[in-house]
């Protein structure tokens, strides 16, 4: 047996994390309609795109203050 860990999936407010083999991260919004897009991380750890996903929304709050 190998040393490969199996991958994760985890839910994260609203959002499907789902780990890659070479551990980045593939992220996918749970429900339509979408207002953050899906997409990819470099390799890193769960809590680095756990803060990603939290700037992200905290971009879109923003986005939707201003208008």
């Amino acid at each position: 047996m190998g040393s490969e860990t199996a991958a994760r999936t985890i839910r994260y407010r609203g959002f499907v994390l789902l780990e890659e083999t070479n551990r980045s991260w593939n992220v996918r919004p749970e429900r339509s309609p979408m207002t953050v897009l899906p997409f990819r991380t470099p390799t890193c750890s769960l809590e680095d795109v756990k803060a990603l996903v939290d700037w992200k929304l905290s971009q879109e709050d923003e986005l939707i203050g201003v208008a």
